[in-house]
């Protein structure tokens, strides 16, 4: 995932649920509601990140987002 980003890799807002799920359908096609990932704490920086994602209500999944600059 590509982002804008300043000086020190500190980018220029953040990476929201619904940039991973645009970026998760554009990459392989997977539809996930963005509702059903959780950013905790807010990604505002570049690098390697994990994120919660609810892919049943009993099955939950760890993905790792890299986010480079732009």
């Amino acid at each position: 995932m590509y982002a804008k980003a300043g000086e020190g890799g500190r980018l220029f807002g953040s990476v929201t649920n619904a940039d991973i799920a645009q970026q998760l359908k554009r990459e392989s096609g997977i539809d996930l509601d963005k509702r059903k990932i959780d950013v905790e704490p807010a990604i505002k920086s570049l690098g390697p990140h994990e994120v919660i994602v609810q892919l049943h209500q009993d099955v939950v999944a760890t993905l790792r987002v890299v986010v480079a600059a732009q």
